[in-house]
């Protein structure tokens, strides 16, 4: 009889923050169609290891299954990604996969995206209406700035683009791409614009966009295809444009 095909695992697992990582080999039945996150789930059905040794289930984080949240990005054969969108078909085994390095581990696949959400908040990444009562309809975007404004708006805060950025790391406190072009996306807002000068200032502190390299790694990363390059060029201008008027007119 034909030897029943495998899919070949190897995954990075580390029990807690501080413990020391080590691979373990997973290899479970092929079924066509299949992603890395139902392989995943075989293994959490049956906790078995290569050699047939009872083991704990691999922890990562997942919930929308579509490439809309963000939540189940790890790197996969060397390239971060979605684990949901990565199937296993067009993969080269055995697979391998780890959790993002940019960020501190919590188990497993499973890492602390903090940091990105402390840069949304750094940059005041919303419009800041709340607390006010029923003012009519907020003034209108043409329909060029809103397709474009869509395409920005698309950022599921991942951490895909920080994983792949060279100037995010351990040492650096670099905001990254995404918060640039959430910067732009918010400041051509018409009411966002109110706070235009505030993001502007933060995108100027320490850590803000002077810190890219222009690697554009970013871009080629993003599983959006947000244009990420385009965004950082513009707010380059804009922090620019700022700091020669204050400079002049303060």
């Amino acid at each position: 009889m034909a030897e029943e095909k495998v899919i070949h695992l190897i995954i990075t697992r580390q029990d807690s923050p501080d413990s020391t990582p080590y691979k373990e080999e997973f290899k479970i039945p092929y079924r066509p169609n299949m992603n890395v996150i139902g392989a995943l789930m075989e293994i959490q059905r049956n906790p078995l290891n290569a050699q047939g040794q009872k083991t704990s289930p691999v922890n990562w984080e997942s919930n929308c299954l579509e490439e809309v949240c963000g939540a189940c990005s790890m790197v996969i054969n060397g390239k971060p990604r979605q684990a949901c969108s990565a199937l296993i078909d067009k993969l080269e085994q055995p697979i391998r996969l780890e959790p993002m390095s940019t960020f501190p581990v919590q188990r497993d696949l499973s890492v602390d995206r903090s940091r990105m959400f402390d840069a949304l908040k750094r940059v005041k990444a919303w419009i800041p209406i709340d607390g006010t009562h029923d003012l009519g309809p907020g003034p209108r975007m043409p329909e060029v700035e809103r397709q474009w404004a869509y395409e920005l708006s698309k950022c599921m805060t991942c951490g895909v683009c920080l994983e792949a950025c060279p100037n995010v790391n351990a040492k650096s406190e670099f905001i990254g791409p995404f918060a640039i072009s959430q910067v732009r996306l918010f400041n051509q807002h018409p009411t966002g614009q109110m706070n235009k000068h505030e993001r502007l200032e933060a995108l100027m502190e320490d850590g803000g966009i002077a810190d890219c390299g222009n690697s554009q790694n970013c871009v080629q990363a993003c599983p959006k295809g947000i244009p990420l390059t385009t965004s950082i060029a513009h707010m380059n201008k804009e922090t620019t444009k700022h700091a020669v008027k204050k400079f002049f007119f303060s």
